[in-house]
């Protein structure tokens, strides 16, 4: 099993990443959103990795933090899950978001992730609720504790907001992301978020 890459980062070409490590090239499929957290070409990057060998590959999965790969390997379990979709819902939401989603039993959040219907997330909620220890602990390790929960929620409603507003589910998680959300509501979160767009 490969755990970690450290090297260069030397190719991007979404979803994939070629990542130098001694001479040798490492092709990585990443999420849309550690796409916007990337250095520049040719700069230093490490990167937790899942390794899954099928009969006709072996593809390698890359993640800039432990938690992200402890999501994706949560999500993986569920069944019906792939490494794909996996993906494509850690690229449409944060982990605190899906926390909430499986909390909160609301399929909405999860339903704007291309590729999942209301059959699909009714059902990772009530499979991903048996698993909610271990979902909590990723939050915990992404700095929202568990009493933290209505600042979530100001989150998930900041996020939603800006979805409805006409921006890509990764595109609201960037902007939220790209500020101190902690303490505020969501009104504020937005106002905040789209200042930022603008400027």
């Amino acid at each position: 099993m490969i755990g970690f890459l450290n090297g260069t980062l030397r190719a991007s070409d979404a979803p994939f990443l070629l990542i130098d490590v001694q001479g040798v090239g490492y092709e990585v499929e990443v999420a849309s959103s550690t796409l916007f957290n990337l250095p520049q070409l040719g700069e230093p990057l490490m990167l937790f990795t899942h390794l899954v060998v099928r009969d006709d590959a072996h593809l390698l999965f890359g993640f800039l933090t432990e938690p992200d790969r402890l999501l994706f390997r949560t999500l993986i379990k569920v069944n019906g899950v792939g490494a794909k979709l996996a993906l494509t819902i850690l690229s449409g939401m944060t982990v605190d978001e899906l926390h909430f989603s499986v909390e909160n039993n609301d399929t909405g959040p999860l339903v704007r992730v291309p590729g999942i219907g209301k059959k699909t997330a009714e059902r990772l909620i009530v499979e991903l609720r048996d698993r909610l220890p271990k979902l909590d602990g990723i939050v915990a390790a992404n700095g929202v504790a568990g009493g933290q929960s209505n600042s979530v929620g100001e989150v998930q409603e900041a996020i939603s907001a800006l979805i409805s507003l006409g921006y890509k589910p990764q595109e609201a998680t960037k902007m939220v992301r790209a500020i101190d959300a902690e303490g505020l509501n969501s009104g504020s979160i937005i106002r905040l978020a789209l200042q930022q767009v603008g400027k």
